[in-house]
């Protein structure tokens, strides 16, 4: 390999003496503003959103221990399974070709990782310790008092963002009414959970005070996923090397065939993952812009124009060619949007309730002294309205008797689940030996069919029908 691309033998945070530890300088310019106005708002939406209610649900929860999903106030339940798996395989599609046209903007702008790194912790870190600079002193001065109460009260304040952070991101499990109710009650009755939180909370803490960057380089693999879903059509943040080598010092014996580029190496210091952008797309590179911004200020300063590290593709670089958009990208395009087509399809088609009825388990049949011939049925009604629904059941086919096992009343709040166990009555002339298809309707209380259900009705074999 070329002396030049050595570098791609090693992470950028990796040496043979182990971790490298990035100073990045704390980044400035027009572009860091508008990341920090979109972190913002980010943050705001995900602190608001458990809060948010409707119709009494909230807005977003995942809560994966009961298997219940509410998405934009609407309740999803395992039996829409297809509907999630299709929803995720959406995003990440999208992702993909998100990706193929522009990079890894996902990375800097839209990152959870990114925005808690650079937009909370690091903020604070520059706020507590300084810039790039004085943390390096900081670092290599002797335990004494500054250094203590600095690193103490950064690390506490860390901590402490972890804690409240892990308890928000339960609040999207068990909704906020359960996690108040959680922290209201004694300690003592919820000790396990207690462990567990302040253990998740030390493993938020440590990813974000210690890990930081190496999430993205060693973890993450969609930085390595780079290598198939760029081309030279995708646009990257990318340095013009044709108008800026050859490089050379801002000094007077400039040279005239000198490049833009003066090697300031101001790129290569902005860089929380510690790379330098002049040698090129790099798996570690997560479009933050924040080298963008700093070349942009120095070519300001010696009157050149803006752009020499910019968000651009190869071919717009090394040919001048605009943003194409290729085969492969309209080909994502077209199952993206299939996609989305067959979800609208299927919430549109999504029924209000869904009922599953089963044989119970370890029971046959009974024949009662007059004739009837019972089998004992479980029955589970999910109602995905937000309205109660109060029904009964029917058999259209036979002269059946239904009773109910404890005498409950068949209603389903709305999104909520009902379990029902009930007995099923058929005069034996009307089955024929063995198993028996039957339907089963459930109505409401204006007695409309709102679900038909099939399931099998067993009934005395052949000789014992005719005895």
């Amino acid at each position: 390999m070329d002396a030049s691309d050595s570098f791609r033998d090693t992470q950028a945070t990796i040496s043979k003496k182990g971790r490298v530890w990035v100073y990045p300088q704390k980044p400035q310019g027009k572009r860091y503003d508008k990341r920090k106005l979109v972190s913002y708002i980010l943050l705001a939406i995900f602190f608001v959103t458990p809060f948010i209610r409707i119709n009494g649900n909230p807005l977003m929860m995942f809560n994966i221990v009961d298997r219940k999903f509410i998405i934009f106030g609407s309740i999803f339940w395992p039996q829409d399974f297809i509907i999630l798996a299709l929803g995720f395989l959406t995003l990440v599609l999208f992702i993909v070709l998100f990706t193929s046209a522009w990079g890894r903007v996902w990375c800097g702008w839209f990152c959870p990782q990114t925005i808690f790194m650079e937009m909370v912790f690091r903020r604070i870190e520059y706020w507590i310790e300084g810039n790039a600079n004085k943390q390096r002193l900081l670092n290599r001065m002797p335990w004494n008092r500054e250094k203590i109460l600095k690193k103490g009260g950064k690390l506490v304040i860390f901590y402490a963002i972890s804690f409240i952070i892990g308890n928000l991101f339960l609040s999207y499990i068990i909704g906020t009414d359960k996690l108040f109710e959680i922290i209201t009650d004694p300690v003592s009755q919820h000790l396990g959970g207690l462990v567990a939180m302040l253990i998740f909370s030390g493993v938020f803490f440590a990813v974000f005070a210690w890990f930081r960057e190496q999430a993205c380089t060693f973890v993450c693999p969609y930085g390595r996923l780079q290598s198939v879903l760029l081309d030279k059509e995708s646009i990257v943040v990318a340095y013009d090397y044709v108008r800026g080598e050859p490089r050379e010092k801002f000094t007077k014996k400039r040279d005239e065939s000198a490049g833009d580029c003066i090697d300031c190496k101001k790129c290569v210091f902005v860089c929380p993952t510690g790379i330098d952008i002049r040698n090129g797309t790099q798996m570690e590179c997560v479009n933050c812009t924040a080298c963008m911004d700093a070349c942009d200020a120095v070519m300001e300063q010696i009157n050149k124009p803006k752009g020499l590290i910019r968000y651009a593709s190869e071919n717009n670089i090394r040919d001048g060619k605009k943003f194409r958009y290729t085969g492969r990208m309209k080909f994502y395009t077209v199952i993206l949007t299939i996609l989305v087509g067959i979800i609208v399809f299927l919430l549109a088609n999504r029924s209000n309730v869904d009922t599953r009825i089963l044989r119970a388990k370890g029971q046959t049949y009974t024949v009662t002294p007059d004739g009837m011939v019972s089998n004992l049925f479980t029955m589970k009604s999910i109602n995905k309205t937000y309205e109660p629904i109060k029904f009964t059941i029917r058999t259209p086919n036979y002269n059946s008797q239904i009773e109910i096992i404890g005498g409950q009343d068949l209603v389903v709040d709305g999104n909520e689940v009902i379990n029902v166990t009930f007995l099923l009555r058929i005069p034996q002339t009307e089955l024929k030996p063995g198993n028996n298809k039957i339907t089963i309707e459930l109505l409401d209380e204006d007695g409309r069919i709102y679900e038909t259900l099939k399931t099998n009705f067993s009934s005395p074999g052949m000789q014992e029908h005719g005895k």
